[in-house]
């Protein structure tokens, strides 16, 4: 045997260019999933009125809330698991418990059977979507975050779209039901099949960024900081700036999205719309959203985050207020575009946010928590915006949500700073708050 048979195995390559293969897969299986959320988004508020005679907004919109707290929950979840036992086991048990979910649908003979589907389908969102993002970061390393970020929320949310209007044209073809939930069951066989025997585990990458990060901090040998799970609770939550600022964000932006998702359809609806122009507008939302992140997370590798995250919110504030101020559909055609480009400023821009300020030794621990306070948005969303719809009118309802939607940016504006890494000519590992190391600043493509 050669000396090269029992040297050590080369460290994994880092960047877009090196890993493009599974790159590529990791976007197709996140397609997937979104398009999993895409065919309840036309539909379901609809079916709770027609098949089962709800008449409260809130009851109505109690199948967001149950899937935006399992979500939520299972985001958290998932971010300790694929750090303790490896991403792609996290990733095929999130396909597993989403394969029961189109058939209750299909077959509920009362309301509470949706209402735990969608406790499934937000155990899959939670175990599956965050998984990706996870997998991405680690093979991408810390240049082309935004790109990287931007290129699988895009294909998310574009199944989202594809799958939202399919479904709109099956329910006006054949029905609320079963038609449209036939698709979910191909969906989730193939982004099952295609995890299970195709996607690598991509822990390793992360190990060896974070290698690269202490030695560039300390010298060869330095351990990679761990901290508590508590710690990174608290930093993520509150005591960073940045990390803090943008989990506010991300909760208003979901909560503007359950808002969307659950009164929309009643709202239009209740103006006379037919059902597939109803899916069609719920389709332009996150359409727009899909395409534009395909440019938006790559501009905010150059342009930087803060005030691209900034703009996001405050064009979304300014999306829902045209819904309430120009009725119509060629008005809400144009207000549910702009919201979709807001959201694509500000979606692949937070976690960018976190991949720069995390440590990649606590970064996916770090994007769980994110994601757990940005998807709680659907719970606080769908409860504020039910209760309020109860009580006030569903105008005003929206009105507040575009309200809380302003002030969050403005939240963004005043405690973030901007943590877009520096040049690749500068060396060092900046630290952030009591010492944790935290933003990258070796690039590599």
């Amino acid at each position: 045997m050669g000396p090269a048979e029992h040297g050590p195995p080369p460290p994994p390559r880092l960047g877009l260019r090196a890993n493009w293969r599974q790159f590529t897969l990791l976007v197709v299986i996140n397609g997937f999933v979104g398009s999993m959320v895409g065919l309840e988004r036309a539909t379901l508020p609809l079916l709770a009125e027609h098949d089962f005679a709800l008449a409260s907004r809130t009851a109505i919109l109690s199948f967001i809330v149950s899937f935006g707290i399992v979500k939520a929950l299972t985001n958290l979840i998932a971010g300790v698991a694929g750090d303790r036992l490896g991403r792609r086991y996290v990733l095929i048990a999130g396909w597993l418990v989403w394969l029961p979910v189109p058939i209750l649908i299909m077959v509920a003979p009362s309301w509470d059977w949706v209402v735990f589907a969608n406790v499934l389908l937000g155990i899959n969102q939670g175990l599956c979507w965050s998984t990706t993002v996870i997998m991405k970061i680690d093979l991408v390393g810390p240049a082309r975050r935004g790109l990287a970020l931007g290129l699988n929320e895009a294909a998310g949310y574009l199944a989202v779209s594809a799958a939202a209007l399919a479904s709109g044209y099956l329910a006006a073809a054949h029905g609320l039901r079963p038609a449209p939930y036939l698709l979910g069951i191909g969906f989730a066989l193939a982004g099952l099949a295609l995890s299970a025997g195709f996607a690598r585990e991509s822990h390793g990458h992360a190990r060896y960024e974070s290698h690269l990060v202490d030695a560039a901090a300390g010298g060869p040998g330095v351990p990679a900081r761990r901290p508590a799970f508590l710690h990174v609770l608290l930093l993520t939550s509150w005591r960073e700036r940045a990390l803090s600022a943008a989990s506010q964000a991300g909760l208003v932006n979901n909560l503007n999205d359950g808002m969307a998702w659950g009164l929309l359809p009643l709202l239009f609806a209740g103006a006379g719309l037919p059902v597939d122009q109803i899916g069609l507008l719920a389709a332009v939302y996150p359409g727009v959203w899909g395409v534009t992140q395909l440019g938006t997370g790559a501009l905010s590798d150059r342009l930087g985050r803060k005030g691209m995250i900034v703009a996001g919110m405050w064009v979304q504030a300014g999306a829902i207020f045209l819904l309430i101020a120009r009725p119509g559909f060629e008005p809400w055609l144009i207000a549910l575009a702009l919201l979709g480009l807001g959201t694509a400023l500000v979606y692949p821009t937070l976690l960018a946010v976190v991949s720069d300020v995390a440590h990649p030794a606590w970064r996916a621990s770090a994007v769980g928590v994110y994601r757990l306070w940005r998807d709680s948005g659907y719970a606080v969303g769908a409860l504020l915006a039910g209760s309020l719809a109860d009580r006030l009118g569903v105008t005003w309802a929206i009105g507040v949500i575009g309200a809380l939607t302003f002030v969050a940016g403005l939240v963004v504006l005043t405690r973030m700073y901007e943590t877009l890494p520096p040049k690749p000519s500068s060396t060092g590992a900046p630290t952030g708050p009591e010492g944790v190391e935290t933003r990258v600043s070796t690039p590599w493509l």
